[in-house]
């Protein structure tokens, strides 16, 4: 008999689950949404920024290079600066050429996902197939107590308080900024955006920094509660796409229902019926493709 405490904690774990996947599948569909790029390597991006994060948290010493100890907050900047230039890099250096190609998705599909084996091996030859993990700050340390029997850790709810600060700042740039309405302009037609004068090319790449900025984001933030591996990013990719697929590609509220959904079946699902959280969320999926192939906010909501 499962217990109403279990399924209460499992739900605050889903939630948790739902806010660490959702800062991964929110750049994803923002990438795609303006450049439409499907971006495999975003997983990759966000394993990287788990490792920047445990870097500076424990000192590593990278390739013989000591790293000092700075600190759970600045560890989290950095992870955001070095994969945001990382992603635009890769954007200015490679999937920029790729523009206008006649088989501009299949290329473009091929590229990032050599990427991911790329930025994978590197990751393995400077830190080797070990797992790191790290603590909370402790600020962020304890539990956070909503009744007598129900108590959630702390780091858990700031982890779905980010998810929805992150999601509010980033309809209130789209919606409200000179720079949004560039943004929803060239995602709607980037020929037209480009003969009013604007800087397509630039703004692409500003987009593709954001985007990859929110995987550092996710990864830095999933390390304390997950182990960081070079094989993280590729189970957190599957979920991000079953995610988006969901949701619907390039929808922002799709991507928020999407995660969350899908961080409550892997949660709940695994205490109903065992193996079943692996299960569940990708019977979602073929039920939202069978049902509504354009997603739950695919065609009401995007950029």
């Amino acid at each position: 008999m499962v217990s109403i405490d279990l399924i209460a904690d499992q739900v605050i774990t889903g939630l948790s689950i739902g806010a660490q996947l959702f800062l991964v599948a929110i750049g994803l569909s923002l990438i795609f949404g303006v450049l439409d790029v499907l971006n495999f390597a975003h997983g990759a991006l966000y394993m990287i920024g788990a490792y920047v994060a445990v870097t500076l948290v424990n000192g590593l010493d990278v390739l013989g290079l000591g790293v000092p100890q700075l600190g759970f907050w600045p560890g989290v900047v950095a992870a955001l600066l070095v994969v945001g230039v990382l992603g635009a890099v890769i954007e200015m250096g490679f999937i920029r050429r790729l523009y206008g190609r006649q088989e501009e998705v299949l290329d473009q599909l091929l590229l990032t996902f050599a990427f991911v084996l790329i930025l994978t091996d590197l990751t393995r030859v400077a830190f080797g197939t070990g797992q790191f993990v790290i603590a909370p700050p402790p600020e962020l340390q304890g539990t956070v107590r909503f009744t007598s029997s129900l108590a959630a850790p702390t780091y858990r709810v700031f982890l779905i308080l980010t998810s929805i600060a992150v999601l509010g700042a980033l309809f209130a740039v789209l919606r409200f900024t000179n720079v949004g309405r560039l943004v929803r302009a060239t995602s709607s037609d980037r020929d037209m955006a480009r003969l009013l004068g604007i800087d397509v090319s630039r703004l692409y790449t500003g987009v593709f920094f954001v985007g990859a900025v929110l995987a550092g984001l996710g990864g830095a933030l999933a390390s304390p509660v997950g182990a960081v591996s070079p094989a993280m990013g590729n189970q957190v990719i599957i979920n991000a796409f079953v995610v988006v697929v969901i949701g619907g590609l390039g929808s922002f509220t799709g991507a928020f229902v999407g995660a969350y959904v899908i961080g409550l079946l892997i949660a709940v699902g695994s205490i109903v019926i065992s193996g079943a959280g692996q299960l569940l969320p990708f019977l979602a999926m073929i039920a939202v493709l069978v049902l509504k192939p354009q997603g739950l906010f695919g065609a009401e909501e995007g950029v």
